[in-house]
């Protein structure tokens, strides 16, 4: 199994970055590698909305770092998206990435909609882990259609898996125990009647996502 992991937040010790570290963990005791990316040291340029992927079966943009990543992704077995959320979205250096993904299908223009037809036949795992400040995970919702949509029309052969960290506002938060964290809810003004639960929501899902990275990471990837 390759597994290839980006990780999309622009802060040291992110919460996202915290869920991609346990992920990788399990992967780990599979005995299997992953090719962890940080998108924000990646030198690739945005889609000019070009189009000629659509007649030359990859993109045309050259002299960044996309011809070798987009290897990388077609090698990979499993692909896992690391991101905060930034304003309902993802952070710019990651969007740039997925943005590239375009390359990767023949978009045909029809009367009543687009076709989307991949250049080879795709069947991959998504992973998509998310931080956000949100004490629910509305906020991430629309990150979350855009990769369910981006995962289908890449091939009905795909899976994808969320998860999602919500009331995490600061770097680290994920991994703070019972008494950093009532500290620093009473800092924020958050009702610390609400730590316990937190933090049994914190571990668990870092374990959901453990058990994910051993489970995918096995010889049959799960």
């Amino acid at each position: 199994m390759k597994i290839l992991a980006f990780e999309g937040s622009p802060r040291s010790n992110a919460n996202s970055s915290i869920m991609l570290k346990h992920f990788i963990m399990g992967a780990d005791i599979s005995g299997t590698g992953v090719n962890r990316i940080n998108v924000n040291k990646l030198n690739v340029y945005p889609c000019s909305g070009c189009l000629r992927c659509n007649l030359i079966k990859r993109c045309s943009l050259r002299g960044d770092d996309w011809e070798n990543l987009s290897r990388s992704i077609h090698e990979a077995d499993v692909i896992v998206i690391s991101s905060p959320v930034y304003f309902f979205h993802f952070p710019s250096k990651l969007k740039m990435v997925l943005d590239r993904f375009r390359s990767f299908i023949n978009v045909k223009i029809t009367e009543h909609g687009l076709i989307h037809t991949p250049w080879i036949e795709w069947k991959k795992d998504f992973v998509l882990l998310l931080s956000m400040g949100s004490p629910n995970e509305r906020e991430g919702k629309g990150m979350v259609d855009s990769m369910e949509f981006i995962v289908k029309e890449l091939g009905e052969g795909n899976r994808l898996f969320t998860f999602s960290g919500t009331r995490l506002a600061i770097s680290g938060q994920l991994e703070f125990g019972v008494e950093k964290l009532t500290s620093l809810y009473e800092k924020l003004g958050i009702p610390v009647n609400l730590v316990e639960n937190d933090k049994k929501r914190n571990d668990k899902l870092l374990t959901e996502i453990y058990n994910l990275g051993e489970k995918l990471g096995g010889p049959n990837g799960g």
